[in-house]
């Protein structure tokens, strides 16, 4: 599941030579990412999480929220 969140892994485009079922699963396999985090973090966090639909902006958004750079709070941790 990590290449949803890391964005190696994106929605196969819809042409003829895609199957449906491709597309399908990932769609389903990408909603369950977004529950799994949004039931992961506090209520108020989840609710700034709305607005993003694929899994990788969710986890993109997420990262620059609690990115750090004190250096003595990196030290600290």
């Amino acid at each position: 599941m990590w290449e949803y969140i890391s964005g190696t892994y994106v929605i196969p485009k819809n042409t003829k030579d895609v199957d449906v079922a491709l597309i399908d699963a990932w769609e389903a396999n990408n909603a369950k990412i977004v529950i799994w985090i949004n039931n992961s973090v506090e209520h108020s966090i989840g609710t700034q999480l709305e607005n993003y639909k694929i899994s990788n902006e969710v986890w993109n958004h997420l990262q620059k929220l609690f990115m750090q750079l004190n250096f003595t709070k990196q030290y600290q941790l």
